[in-house]
Protein backbone atom coordinates (compact mmCIF):
# COMPACT_ATOMS: atom_id res chain seq x y z
CA UNK A 1 0.00 0.00 0.00
CA UNK A 2 1.21 4.00 -0.77
CA UNK A 3 2.11 5.93 2.21
CA UNK A 4 -0.23 8.10 3.52
CA UNK A 5 -0.28 11.54 1.62
CA UNK A 6 0.85 14.56 3.29
CA UNK A 7 -2.30 16.40 4.72
CA UNK A 8 -4.52 14.62 7.91
CA UNK A 9 -6.30 11.28 6.87
CA UNK A 10 -10.20 11.70 7.38
CA UNK A 11 -11.62 9.00 10.62
CA UNK A 12 -12.51 5.82 9.79
CA UNK A 13 -16.89 5.84 9.26
CA UNK A 14 -18.77 2.96 10.41
CA UNK A 15 -20.37 1.29 8.22
CA UNK A 16 -24.09 1.49 7.12
CA UNK A 17 -26.82 -0.87 7.10
CA UNK A 18 -28.93 -0.57 3.66
CA UNK A 19 -32.13 -2.89 2.44
CA UNK A 20 -31.52 -4.95 -0.28
CA UNK A 21 -34.50 -4.68 -2.55
CA UNK A 22 -36.38 -7.63 -4.54
CA UNK A 23 -39.36 -6.62 -5.60
CA UNK A 24 -40.00 -4.21 -8.17
CA UNK A 25 -40.83 -0.19 -6.83
CA UNK A 26 -41.66 2.73 -7.75
CA UNK A 27 -38.96 5.40 -7.53
CA UNK A 28 -41.47 8.57 -7.40
CA UNK A 29 -44.58 8.87 -5.66
CA UNK A 30 -47.75 10.56 -7.57
CA UNK A 31 -46.82 13.75 -6.19
CA UNK A 32 -43.16 13.84 -7.35
CA UNK A 33 -41.40 12.91 -4.31
CA UNK A 34 -39.10 10.27 -3.28
CA UNK A 35 -40.63 6.79 -2.43
CA UNK A 36 -39.23 5.79 0.81
CA UNK A 37 -40.21 1.84 -0.14
CA UNK A 38 -37.87 3.08 -3.10
CA UNK A 39 -34.84 3.48 -0.67
CA UNK A 40 -32.02 0.20 -0.61
CA UNK A 41 -29.95 -1.37 -3.29
CA UNK A 42 -30.67 -3.81 -5.66
CA UNK A 43 -28.64 -7.21 -8.01
CA UNK A 44 -30.92 -6.02 -11.11
CA UNK A 45 -32.73 -2.92 -12.08
CA UNK A 46 -36.13 -3.20 -9.93
CA UNK A 47 -37.30 0.62 -10.35
CA UNK A 48 -39.68 2.22 -11.97
CA UNK A 49 -37.71 5.70 -12.83
CA UNK A 50 -40.47 7.22 -15.12
CA UNK A 51 -41.43 10.05 -12.41
CA UNK A 52 -38.17 11.60 -14.01
CA UNK A 53 -38.67 12.69 -17.14
CA UNK A 54 -38.07 15.49 -20.03
CA UNK A 55 -40.72 17.79 -18.06
CA UNK A 56 -41.62 19.88 -21.21
CA UNK A 57 -41.72 16.46 -23.63
CA UNK A 58 -43.85 13.10 -24.18
CA UNK A 59 -44.96 11.57 -20.79
CA UNK A 60 -44.05 14.88 -19.24
CA UNK A 61 -45.05 15.20 -15.27
CA UNK A 62 -46.71 18.62 -13.97
CA UNK A 63 -44.14 17.54 -10.86
CA UNK A 64 -41.31 17.21 -13.49
CA UNK A 65 -41.65 21.03 -14.45
CA UNK A 66 -42.14 21.94 -11.07
CA UNK A 67 -38.67 20.68 -9.92
CA UNK A 68 -37.38 21.95 -13.25
CA UNK A 69 -33.99 22.66 -13.62
CA UNK A 70 -33.15 19.58 -10.58
CA UNK A 71 -34.06 16.59 -12.97
CA UNK A 72 -30.81 14.65 -14.46
CA UNK A 73 -30.91 11.39 -16.62
CA UNK A 74 -28.14 10.18 -18.31
CA UNK A 75 -26.46 7.20 -20.03
CA UNK A 76 -22.17 6.89 -20.09
CA UNK A 77 -20.53 4.18 -20.71
CA UNK A 78 -16.77 3.76 -20.95
CA UNK A 79 -15.10 1.31 -22.75
CA UNK A 80 -11.14 0.35 -21.85
CA UNK A 81 -8.85 -2.05 -23.89
CA UNK A 82 -5.48 -2.92 -23.92
CA UNK A 83 -4.82 -0.03 -26.57
CA UNK A 84 -7.51 2.54 -25.76
CA UNK A 85 -10.05 4.10 -23.22
CA UNK A 86 -13.85 5.04 -25.15
CA UNK A 87 -16.56 7.28 -23.08
CA UNK A 88 -19.69 7.93 -24.66
CA UNK A 89 -22.12 10.24 -23.02
CA UNK A 90 -25.83 11.05 -23.51
CA UNK A 91 -27.41 13.43 -20.95
CA UNK A 92 -30.84 15.30 -20.13
CA UNK A 93 -29.60 18.14 -16.93
CA UNK A 94 -33.33 19.98 -18.06
CA UNK A 95 -31.31 23.23 -19.84
CA UNK A 96 -29.13 21.14 -21.37
CA UNK A 97 -27.80 17.63 -23.10
CA UNK A 98 -24.75 17.22 -22.76
CA UNK A 99 -23.10 14.64 -24.62
CA UNK A 100 -19.48 13.17 -25.77
CA UNK A 101 -17.18 10.57 -27.46
CA UNK A 102 -14.26 10.19 -26.12
CA UNK A 103 -10.68 8.08 -26.82
CA UNK A 104 -7.86 7.82 -25.17
CA UNK A 105 -5.33 6.45 -27.11
CA UNK A 106 -2.72 4.68 -24.43
CA UNK A 107 0.27 4.19 -26.22
CA UNK A 108 0.68 8.05 -27.02
CA UNK A 109 -1.37 9.64 -24.79
CA UNK A 110 -3.24 11.75 -27.17
CA UNK A 111 -7.20 12.41 -26.20
CA UNK A 112 -9.78 12.48 -28.98
CA UNK A 113 -12.97 14.44 -27.72
CA UNK A 114 -16.14 15.98 -29.38
CA UNK A 115 -18.36 17.57 -26.29
CA UNK A 116 -21.42 19.14 -27.22
CA UNK A 117 -23.53 21.17 -25.71
CA UNK A 118 -27.75 21.50 -26.69
CA UNK A 119 -30.03 24.00 -25.36
CA UNK A 120 -32.49 22.70 -23.66
CA UNK A 121 -31.76 18.68 -24.15
CA UNK A 122 -33.24 19.42 -27.76
CA UNK A 123 -32.97 15.89 -30.09
CA UNK A 124 -32.01 14.09 -26.93
CA UNK A 125 -33.87 10.50 -26.44
CA UNK A 126 -33.83 8.85 -23.47
CA UNK A 127 -35.66 5.35 -21.87
CA UNK A 128 -37.68 6.43 -19.27
CA UNK A 129 -36.61 3.56 -16.93
CA UNK A 130 -33.46 1.25 -17.67
CA UNK A 131 -33.74 -0.84 -20.89
CA UNK A 132 -36.95 0.23 -21.87
CA UNK A 133 -36.12 1.64 -24.97
CA UNK A 134 -32.97 3.50 -26.94
CA UNK A 135 -31.03 6.04 -25.92
CA UNK A 136 -29.92 8.28 -28.60
CA UNK A 137 -28.22 11.69 -28.81
CA UNK A 138 -27.31 13.81 -32.40
CA UNK A 139 -25.77 16.93 -32.86
CA UNK A 140 -23.80 18.56 -35.30
CA UNK A 141 -20.84 16.23 -35.54
CA UNK A 142 -21.97 13.89 -33.39
CA UNK A 143 -24.81 10.78 -33.03
CA UNK A 144 -24.63 8.78 -30.59
CA UNK A 145 -26.92 5.53 -30.40
CA UNK A 146 -27.62 3.03 -27.03
CA UNK A 147 -29.72 -0.22 -27.92
CA UNK A 148 -30.34 -3.60 -25.50
CA UNK A 149 -29.92 -6.38 -27.51
CA UNK A 150 -30.05 -9.59 -27.33
CA UNK A 151 -27.36 -10.84 -24.57
CA UNK A 152 -26.16 -7.41 -24.08
CA UNK A 153 -25.91 -3.29 -25.11
CA UNK A 154 -24.95 -2.30 -28.45
CA UNK A 155 -22.68 1.24 -28.15
CA UNK A 156 -22.39 3.39 -31.62
CA UNK A 157 -20.92 6.41 -31.87
CA UNK A 158 -19.88 8.37 -35.00
CA UNK A 159 -17.77 11.98 -34.91
CA UNK A 160 -15.42 13.90 -37.70
CA UNK A 161 -12.52 11.40 -36.57
CA UNK A 162 -13.94 8.49 -34.62
CA UNK A 163 -16.46 6.32 -35.02
CA UNK A 164 -17.30 2.80 -32.52
CA UNK A 165 -19.58 0.06 -32.97
CA UNK A 166 -19.03 -2.00 -29.53
CA UNK A 167 -21.37 -4.93 -28.00
CA UNK A 168 -21.24 -4.79 -23.83
CA UNK A 169 -21.89 -8.58 -23.26
CA UNK A 170 -24.31 -9.50 -20.61
CA UNK A 171 -23.66 -12.87 -19.46
CA UNK A 172 -25.76 -14.92 -18.53
CA UNK A 173 -26.82 -14.07 -14.67
CA UNK A 174 -24.99 -11.21 -14.53
CA UNK A 175 -25.70 -9.08 -11.55
CA UNK A 176 -25.33 -4.77 -11.50
CA UNK A 177 -25.65 -2.83 -8.42
CA UNK A 178 -28.86 -0.19 -8.34
CA UNK A 179 -28.47 2.26 -5.34
CA UNK A 180 -31.25 5.09 -4.19
CA UNK A 181 -29.38 8.03 -2.67
CA UNK A 182 -31.71 10.05 -0.86
CA UNK A 183 -30.77 13.42 0.53
CA UNK A 184 -34.54 14.55 0.35
CA UNK A 185 -37.80 13.18 -0.19
CA UNK A 186 -37.46 16.10 -3.14
CA UNK A 187 -33.58 15.54 -3.96
CA UNK A 188 -32.73 12.05 -4.36
CA UNK A 189 -30.92 9.59 -7.43
CA UNK A 190 -31.35 6.48 -8.54
CA UNK A 191 -27.85 5.13 -9.97
CA UNK A 192 -27.10 1.52 -11.56
CA UNK A 193 -23.55 1.08 -12.19
CA UNK A 194 -22.52 -2.14 -14.27
CA UNK A 195 -19.67 -3.39 -14.23
CA UNK A 196 -16.74 -5.80 -15.64
CA UNK A 197 -19.25 -6.33 -19.14
CA UNK A 198 -16.72 -8.21 -21.44
CA UNK A 199 -16.48 -6.01 -24.63
CA UNK A 200 -16.64 -7.08 -27.97
CA UNK A 201 -16.68 -5.00 -31.81
CA UNK A 202 -14.51 -2.15 -33.36
CA UNK A 203 -13.35 1.27 -32.87
CA UNK A 204 -12.01 3.19 -36.08
CA UNK A 205 -9.81 6.50 -35.19
CA UNK A 206 -8.75 8.74 -38.94
CA UNK A 207 -9.53 5.64 -40.14
CA UNK A 208 -7.55 3.23 -38.65
CA UNK A 209 -10.02 0.20 -37.65
CA UNK A 210 -9.41 -1.53 -34.68
CA UNK A 211 -11.23 -4.82 -33.53
CA UNK A 212 -11.45 -4.90 -29.56
CA UNK A 213 -9.37 -8.16 -27.66
CA UNK A 214 -11.21 -10.50 -26.49
CA UNK A 215 -11.05 -11.38 -23.13
CA UNK A 216 -8.99 -7.94 -22.17
CA UNK A 217 -11.94 -5.27 -23.12
CA UNK A 218 -14.35 -4.91 -20.99
CA UNK A 219 -17.46 -1.92 -20.64
CA UNK A 220 -19.07 -0.79 -17.40
CA UNK A 221 -22.13 1.72 -17.15
CA UNK A 222 -22.92 4.43 -14.95
CA UNK A 223 -26.93 5.13 -15.60
CA UNK A 224 -28.66 7.99 -13.45
CA UNK A 225 -32.20 9.33 -12.81
CA UNK A 226 -32.70 11.68 -10.49
CA UNK A 227 -33.31 15.46 -9.16
CA UNK A 228 -30.00 16.87 -7.57
CA UNK A 229 -28.79 19.83 -5.17
CA UNK A 230 -27.05 22.39 -7.51
CA UNK A 231 -23.86 21.48 -5.83
CA UNK A 232 -22.07 18.28 -5.62
CA UNK A 233 -18.83 17.18 -5.45
CA UNK A 234 -18.03 13.19 -5.71
CA UNK A 235 -15.65 10.59 -5.95
CA UNK A 236 -16.40 7.67 -8.26
CA UNK A 237 -14.09 4.34 -8.96
CA UNK A 238 -14.85 1.65 -11.63
CA UNK A 239 -12.73 -1.18 -12.41
CA UNK A 240 -12.92 -4.88 -14.21
CA UNK A 241 -10.32 -7.37 -15.06
CA UNK A 242 -9.46 -11.26 -14.91
CA UNK A 243 -7.37 -12.39 -11.52
CA UNK A 244 -6.64 -15.90 -10.52
CA UNK A 245 -9.40 -16.97 -13.26
CA UNK A 246 -12.03 -14.88 -11.52
CA UNK A 247 -13.43 -11.82 -13.30
CA UNK A 248 -13.45 -8.70 -11.13
CA UNK A 249 -15.58 -6.22 -11.07
CA UNK A 250 -14.72 -2.78 -8.45
CA UNK A 251 -17.34 -0.32 -7.89
CA UNK A 252 -16.97 2.40 -5.49
CA UNK A 253 -17.84 5.59 -4.66
CA UNK A 254 -17.89 8.63 -2.33
CA UNK A 255 -19.02 12.09 -0.77
CA UNK A 256 -21.88 12.77 -2.84
CA UNK A 257 -23.71 9.86 -0.85
CA UNK A 258 -21.87 10.53 2.78
CA UNK A 259 -24.64 10.73 5.56
CA UNK A 260 -27.74 9.55 3.61
CA UNK A 261 -27.49 6.01 4.60
CA UNK A 262 -26.80 4.76 1.20
CA UNK A 263 -23.59 3.61 -0.45
CA UNK A 264 -22.28 2.64 -4.37
CA UNK A 265 -20.08 0.13 -3.33
CA UNK A 266 -19.60 -3.49 -4.17
CA UNK A 267 -17.58 -6.22 -5.94
CA UNK A 268 -18.30 -8.23 -8.36
CA UNK A 269 -17.23 -11.61 -8.72
CA UNK A 270 -17.66 -13.76 -11.47
CA UNK A 271 -21.32 -11.36 -12.06
CA UNK A 272 -22.30 -11.80 -8.47
CA UNK A 273 -22.90 -8.87 -6.43
CA UNK A 274 -21.27 -8.58 -3.19
CA UNK A 275 -22.27 -5.04 -1.42
CA UNK A 276 -20.27 -3.05 0.50
CA UNK A 277 -22.17 -0.68 3.07
CA UNK A 278 -18.53 1.00 3.97
CA UNK A 279 -18.50 4.74 3.86
CA UNK A 280 -15.07 4.33 2.43
CA UNK A 281 -12.33 7.11 2.88
CA UNK A 282 -10.75 8.47 -0.25
CA UNK A 283 -7.13 9.03 -0.25
CA UNK A 284 -4.73 10.77 -2.98
CA UNK A 285 -2.86 13.98 -3.38
CA UNK A 286 -4.97 17.01 -4.99
CA UNK A 287 -1.84 18.22 -6.53
CA UNK A 288 -0.36 15.00 -8.05
CA UNK A 289 -3.29 13.17 -9.11
CA UNK A 290 -1.09 10.46 -10.97
CA UNK A 291 0.23 9.60 -8.00
CA UNK A 292 -1.23 6.62 -5.82
CA UNK A 293 -5.01 6.48 -4.27
CA UNK A 294 -5.68 4.92 -1.56
CA UNK A 295 -9.64 3.57 -0.59
CA UNK A 296 -10.31 1.84 2.46
CA UNK A 297 -12.97 1.14 4.96
CA UNK A 298 -14.30 -2.08 7.48
CA UNK A 299 -14.46 -4.13 4.50
CA UNK A 300 -11.85 -3.05 1.49
CA UNK A 301 -8.15 -1.89 1.43
CA UNK A 302 -7.74 -0.67 -2.23
CA UNK A 303 -4.62 0.95 -3.89
CA UNK A 304 -4.85 2.94 -7.43
CA UNK A 305 -2.24 3.50 -9.24
CA UNK A 306 -3.50 6.42 -12.02
CA UNK A 307 -1.50 5.96 -15.88
CA UNK A 308 -3.29 9.17 -17.22
CA UNK A 309 -4.99 12.41 -15.93
CA UNK A 310 -8.31 13.04 -17.92
CA UNK A 311 -9.19 16.76 -16.99
CA UNK A 312 -12.25 18.62 -18.18
CA UNK A 313 -13.03 22.12 -16.73
CA UNK A 314 -16.40 23.59 -18.16
CA UNK A 315 -17.67 27.16 -17.03
CA UNK A 316 -21.22 27.90 -18.52
CA UNK A 317 -21.95 30.31 -15.72
CA UNK A 318 -24.94 28.79 -14.43
CA UNK A 319 -23.74 25.08 -15.22
CA UNK A 320 -20.00 24.59 -14.04
CA UNK A 321 -17.82 21.45 -13.69
CA UNK A 322 -14.16 20.55 -12.81
CA UNK A 323 -13.50 17.19 -13.68
CA UNK A 324 -10.60 14.91 -12.98
CA UNK A 325 -10.65 11.00 -14.45
CA UNK A 326 -7.51 9.40 -13.81
CA UNK A 327 -7.31 6.20 -15.26
CA UNK A 328 -4.87 2.91 -14.42
CA UNK A 329 -5.08 -0.30 -12.25
CA UNK A 330 -6.73 -1.33 -9.01
CA UNK A 331 -5.01 -3.56 -6.43
CA UNK A 332 -6.37 -4.57 -2.92
CA UNK A 333 -9.39 -6.27 -1.21
CA UNK A 334 -12.80 -6.21 -0.44
CA UNK A 335 -15.03 -8.92 1.38
CA UNK A 336 -17.36 -10.72 -0.17
CA UNK A 337 -20.89 -11.74 0.99
CA UNK A 338 -19.61 -14.09 3.74
CA UNK A 339 -17.01 -11.95 5.05
CA UNK A 340 -14.30 -13.71 3.38
CA UNK A 341 -11.66 -11.28 1.99
CA UNK A 342 -10.96 -11.22 -1.77
CA UNK A 343 -7.78 -10.02 -3.05
CA UNK A 344 -6.96 -9.19 -6.63
CA UNK A 345 -4.25 -7.08 -8.70
CA UNK A 346 -4.16 -5.55 -12.30
CA UNK A 347 -7.72 -4.85 -12.34
CA UNK A 348 -7.91 -1.31 -14.83
CA UNK A 349 -10.41 1.03 -14.55
CA UNK A 350 -10.54 4.26 -12.97
CA UNK A 351 -10.75 7.12 -9.90
CA UNK A 352 -12.58 9.95 -10.52
CA UNK A 353 -12.85 13.48 -8.31
CA UNK A 354 -15.95 15.81 -9.56
CA UNK A 355 -16.79 19.11 -8.75
CA UNK A 356 -19.95 19.95 -10.18
CA UNK A 357 -22.87 22.82 -10.39
CA UNK A 358 -25.91 22.34 -12.38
Amino acid sequence: MPSEPPHDALPLPLPDTERELTSPVTLCRPDGRLDPDAVGWTRTPLHDTSGIAQPWGVGSHRWGRRHWGRNKRWEYWAVMTPTHVVALTISDIDYAGVHDLWVLDRTTGQEIGNPVVVPLARGVRLPARIGDGPARAHATGLDLAVDEIDGGTRLRGRTARVELDVVAVRPVGHECLGVVVPWSDRLFQYTVKDVARPATGRLTVDGVRRDLPAGSSWAVLDHGRGRWPYRMRWHWGAGSGVHDGRVIGVQLGGRWTDGTGSTENALVVDGRVHKNSDELVWEHHPSDLLAPWRVHGSHAELRFVPFHDRAAHTDLLVVAQDTHQCFGVWDGWMTDGTGRRVTFEGVEGWAEDVSNRW
